[in-house]
């Protein structure tokens, strides 16, 4: 939680002073005040600034940006500045340059282009955050830290492959375990020493510089994966722990990749050790709202509900896609109230003032390249601006309320891709948004947790493609299913353990007692065949028959009562959804990737089972409803996504506009693009 005497969602975003003449920050100070700005993240790229030579460092400029900000009201969310070292370091110590997937050791440039082993990238950057620690961890504009900046780098150097090693014998123990798990044995790779062991990059197991996920050795590129992840996650927490012993009081964290989903680190494991989420949301012009809102939900449930930072969107240009398009009148509201509907107690931009030089300098900002305030992007982070100062504390530290929760598990994801089959359309990203979209679509409110999730705050439980069982996890699910809850999983589930080793005794391993069923076999269609779901008796509001594809497992039942069977090809009439009746509650197994409207339509006829409801029922397709709650108070959002005006209709609500102080009742009409946040009378 960040601690600010404001009382206020903190607005503002990141600021690059040290890229401009002094005589430019008194006007943006006077711009900040117009548009509301209250927080700004600096020092996120000023290592060479701050220490020009190996034994110099120099905190003038610093000094003056912060107090130049307290002085006029803006707080600091201070980085570390770790982001990317001076060129000195790469000149005296070359073991801080990464070597990439291909094996080419790369030369100082970019940013994320260090190696996250470096002994002396590590020693310099824990120096660095402690003692920025002890010059400014008293200073009264400080309200939160930012180690380094949207981490990862992946290395393949030597002395990574060391720390691979290390990291092996620490995890195994031994060679013949070691062996074992990596099914060595198979072409002939059995090892006999520890370093004979190498990392797997396009040298060695890997087959495909365009499609990296394809190795000889999935266990070996795993094990890669989670080493990677925790040597990154080594680094920030060699910041962490430097600063917290210094200011133990006040907030620390990184700012997570825009993609939300971003595959090389595990999130769930960083959000043990960040005090509060921070997240960087860069949608484009086509992105569907449900993907947003599913990496929205996912940052609030990587620390339990807990609220989380939206550290950095654009006011309205990006630079980096393909195609940077505006953000229409009206959007850059949208879905920064989008992001504090779903959790978010901050909204940030990158960036404060746009830079005039390097590859950002088309990226957009609240004062644009004209350097003045009559523009329509500053008009209307001006605007926002005033009502956010309007909404006060209200929804400070509210929280989301969900009694279902979606599985999303990093692990999960690497082993998945990594596997050899059956099909390159199999994603498991894509199948986890697509049972997510059906909730989404229906505004029922979805938790989205890992394998270490809590499961007893739930009553329905829906694990796409859960293809990894971690030791543990089935009996977690059976107690889980047994007391009363309802459990769903699907096709290409429960196939491996956590060293992707199969499963022996027929699929789905581990989840055959719980589910009822075991699968023989399991058939790919290529993009032009599909097979169809038959239903048996209606489930909900399902009846008829629907378009499956993708995959289809060939299933044998063992308990479970069967609610569909395949429509076509020789394994018609064979079962293709099940539900198995265990303890209190049930088990579904879905054997095929089915399209939407059956997905809409089977989860809605789960949560009716278990008496979970909409916020709102028969809302526009366009429209988004959430809900947060504090202190008794329910708070709802209405987002209309749509190009035209929408009619929501408000069932039983009666709500009071926070913004306006107007009452609603019966229905609301909301414009284009607008946004109603009101509290339940």
């Amino acid at each position: 939680m960040i601690s600010t005497k404001r009382k206020k969602i903190l607005y503002g975003g990141d600021y690059n002073p040290e890229q401009w003449p002094k005589d430019v920050w008194d006007e943006d100070m006077r711009m900040f005040r117009l548009a509301g700005i209250d927080v700004a993240t600096i020092n996120v790229f000023s290592w060479a600034r701050v220490q020009p030579a190996e034994d110099t460092y120099d905190f003038t400029q610093l000094d003056e940006i912060i107090e130049k900000l307290h002085a006029n009201g803006v707080s600091v969310c201070l980085a570390t500045g770790t982001a990317m070292y001076p060129a000195w370091m790469a000149t005296r110590y070359p073991d801080v340059l990464p070597v990439d997937f291909k094996g080419n050791k790369r030369k100082y440039g970019m940013r994320h282009n260090n190696c996250p082993n470096s002994p002396t990238w590590r020693k310099y950057a824990q120096r660095m955050a402690a003692k920025l620690a002890e010059r400014y961890g008293s200073h009264p504009a400080l309200v939160v830290w930012h180690v380094n900046n949207e981490m990862g780098c992946p290395c393949y150097c030597d002395t990574c492959e060391k720390a691979f090693r290390e990291w092996l014998r620490k995890r195994y123990g031994s060679l013949d375990e070691l062996n074992r798990s990596w099914y060595t044995s198979f072409w002939g790779h059995t090892f006999y020493d520890w370093d004979e062991i190498v990392l797997p990059s396009l040298l060695s197991e890997h087959l495909s510089a365009s499609h990296p996920d394809q190795t000889a050795f999935q266990a070996i590129s795993l094990d890669y994966y989670r080493f990677n992840n925790e040597s990154v996650l080594d680094t920030y927490r060699l910041e962490y722990d430097a600063i917290k012993a210094v200011t133990p009081n006040l907030p620390v964290t990184t700012n997570l990749h825009g993609h939300g989903t971003y595959k090389p680190l595990d999130y769930f494991e960083w959000g043990k050790y960040c005090d509060i989420i921070a997240w960087d949301n860069y949608p484009a012009f086509d992105t569907p709202t449900g993907v947003t809102a599913f990496r929205l939900d996912l940052m609030r449930g990587l620390k339990n509900g807990d609220p989380f930072m939206l550290m950095e969107q654009t006011p309205s240009q990006q630079n980096w896609q393909p195609y940077n398009s505006l953000k229409r009148p009206g959007v850059m509201r949208l879905w920064s109230y989008q992001a504090v509907a779903r959790g978010a107690d901050t909204v940030m931009f990158f960036q404060l003032r746009r830079s005039y030089g390097a590859c950002e300098k088309y990226h957009g900002a609240v004062i644009e390249h004209a350097g003045h305030e009559n523009t329509r992007v500053f008009r209307e982070v001006a605007e926002l601006g005033t009502e956010l100062q309007k909404l006060g504390d209200t929804l400070l530290d509210s929280r989301l309320e969900a009694r279902a929760a979606v599985l999303f598990d990093w692990e999960i994801w690497w082993a998945a891709d990594l596997s050899s089959g059956p099909s390159v359309r199999l994603k498991y990203v894509d199948e986890v948004q697509k049972y997510y979209d059906a909730f989404f679509a229906q505004n029922i409110p979805v938790d989205v947790i890992s394998t270490e999730g809590d499961l007893d705050r739930y009553d329905l439980i829906v694990a796409p493609m859960l293809y990894m069982i971690k030791p543990g996890y089935a009996e977690k699910l059976e107690r889980f299913v047994a007391r009363g809850g309802t459990f769903v999983t699907t096709y290409f589930s429960g196939l491996v353990g956590e060293s992707d080793l199969v499963t022996l005794g027929g699929y789905p391993g581990e989840l055959r007692k719980l589910l009822g069923i075991w699968v023989e076999e399991i058939d790919a269609l290529f993009p032009s065949q599909t097979n169809r779901l038959v239903l048996q008796k209606p489930i909900g509001g399902l009846n008829g028959e629907y378009e499956c594809g993708i995959v289809c497992d060939l299933l044998h039942t063992e308990g479970a009562e069967v609610n569909a069977v395949y429509g076509d090809d020789f394994y018609r009439n064979r079962p293709a959804l099940t539900r198995n009746r265990f303890g209190e509650g049930s088990a579904w197994y879905l054997a095929s990737s089915p399209e939407p409207a059956f997905l809409k339509e089977f989860t809605r006829g789960l949560c009716e089972e278990k008496g979970i409801h909409p916020h709102l029922k028969n809302v526009p397709q366009d429209v988004e409803v959430t809900c947060r709650s504090k202190d008794g108070k329910r708070f709802y959002f209405l987002l209309n996504h749509g190009d035209g005006e929408r009619t929501v209709a408000l069932d039983e609500l009666r709500l009071m506009d926070l913004l306006s102080g107007e009452t609603h009742a019966e229905s609301v009409v909301l414009p284009a693009k607008d946004v109603l946040i009101a509290e339940q009378q």
